[in-house]
C-alpha cells in the first residue's frame, strides 16, 4: 500500500513537473507571431519593406532634406547607374539637378504621414458609427446606413477631385477628404459584424446580467470585430496611398515645394522619352509599397483570424 501511495506520488510529482515544464517553455504571443510570420516568406519580406519606408519616412527628412532640394543644374537629368558620383545619385538626377534617391526618401514622409492619417481618422469614425448602427436601434441604425448610402453615392477619387478643387492644396485637407471617401468602408464592416456577434450567448449573456451598453461593445464586440478592421485598413492603406498620389498626379495633391512619390511622377512625365527615370522610380516605389501591403494584409486576414491561424501553427509545428 505505501508503495502504491509513493508511486502515485512520484507520477503526480512528474506529471506536476512535466506541465510546469511545458507552461515555462510556451512561447509567448508576440513570439508566436513572429514565428508565424517567419513562416510566410512573402509576408516576412513585405513587412521588412514597409518597416524600411516606415523608417525612411521617419527619419529621411531630418538627414536628407537640404539634399534633397539642393540643386545642381549640371546634374540635369543625370541618368542612373552611375556610381562614381555620391549615392544619393545612383538613381539618377531630376530635372533640376536634384537626386532622385535623395527626393524619393524625403517624399515617403508626406506619402506615409497622408495615408496613414486618412486612415487612421477614417477607422476611427467609420468603427465607431458601425459600433453604434449595429448595437442601437432601428431608427438610429437608419440614420447612420443613410449617412454612409450619401457618401458611397459619389465616386471617392472624383468627390476628392471636387473638394480639394474649392479648398487649399494642403496634408491637412488631403487627410479629411480622404478620410471622408473612406469611412463608409469600416462602417458597413463593423456593423455587419456587430449583427451577428450580438446574437451570440456571451453577449445574451452580459445583457441578461446587467452589463451597460457601453461595456458590452467596447469590451466584449469590439476585440472580436477589431482583427477585421484592422486587416480592412492594411488593405486600405494601399489604395489610399494610390489615391493621394492619383491626386497629386493631377495637380491638385500636395503642391511643391513639398515633395511626395505622386507628385514626382507628374514632374517626371515631361521627360518620358528622354529621361525614364525620372518617373519610373518613384512610381516603383509606389507599386513595391502598395504590393507590400497587400501580401501583409493577405497575411493578417489569416493569423489573426482564430479559425485559419492553425495553417499557419500546424506549418510551424511540422517544421
Amino acid at each position: 500500500m505505501q508503495c502504491l501511495t509513493r508511486a502515485s506520488g512520484i507520477d503526480q510529482l512528474n506529471n506536476t513537473g512535466t506541465d510546469t515544464l511545458l507552461v515555462a517553455d510556451a512561447p509567448s504571443p508576440v513570439i508566436q507571431i513572429f514565428r508565424m510570420l517567419w513562416r510566410d516568406k512573402l509576408a516576412t519580406t513585405a513587412a521588412i519593406f514597409l518597416l524600411a519606408v516606415i523608417c525612411c519616412a521617419l527619419f529621411g527628412p531630418m538627414l536628407l532634406e537640404d539634399v534633397a532640394t539642393k540643386q545642381n543644374l549640371r546634374g540635369r537629368n543625370a541618368p542612373p547607374f552611375d556610381f562614381s558620383t555620391a549615392w544619393t545619385f545612383w538613381l539618377g538626377g531630376d530635372a533640376l539637378g536634384r537626386p532622385l534617391l535623395a527626393r524619393i526618401i524625403v517624399a515617403a514622409s508626406n506619402t506615409i504621414m497622408v495615408a496613414a492619417g486618412a486612415v487612421f481618422f477614417s477607422l476611427l469614425i467609420g468603427s465607431t458609427l458601425g459600433l453604434i448602427a449595429g448595437y442601437t436601434s432601428k431608427l438610429g441604425s437608419q440614420i447612420i446606413m443613410r449617412l454612409a448610402d450619401v457618401i458611397m453615392s459619389f465616386p471617392s477619387l472624383l468627390l476628392a477631385v471636387i473638394v480639394l478643387y474649392m479648398l487649399p492644396a494642403s496634408v491637412g485637407n488631403l487627410i479629411i477628404v480622404l478620410a471622408i471617401t473612406r469611412i463608409p468602408v469600416y462602417l458597413r464592416t463593423a456593423r455587419a459584424e456587430v449583427l451577428e456577434i450580438r446574437e451570440r450567448m456571451f453577449v445574451q449573456a452580459a445583457t441578461i446580467m446587467g452589463a451597460s451598453t457601453p461595456r458590452i461593445v467596447f469590451r466584449h464586440i469590439l476585440p472580436l470585430v477589431f482583427p477585421t478592421l484592422i486587416t480592412i485598413a492594411t488593405l486600405d492603406f494601399a489604395f489610399v496611398m494610390l489615391a493621394e498620389s492619383s491626386l497629386s498626379f493631377l495637380g491638385i495633391g500636395i503642391q511643391p515645394p513639398e515633395i511626395t512619390w505622386g507628385l514626382m511622377v507628374a514632374q517626371g512625365r515631361p521627360y518620358l522619352t528622354s529621361a525614364w527615370w525620372l518617373s519610373f522610380w518613384p512610381g516603383l516605389a509606389i507599386i513595391l509599397t502598395t504590393l507590400s501591403l497587400n501580401l501583409l494584409s493577405n497575411w493578417m486576414r489569416v493569423a489573426l483570424d482564430p479559425q485559419q491561424r492553425w495553417r499557419l501553427e500546424t506549418s510551424q509545428q511540422s517544421d
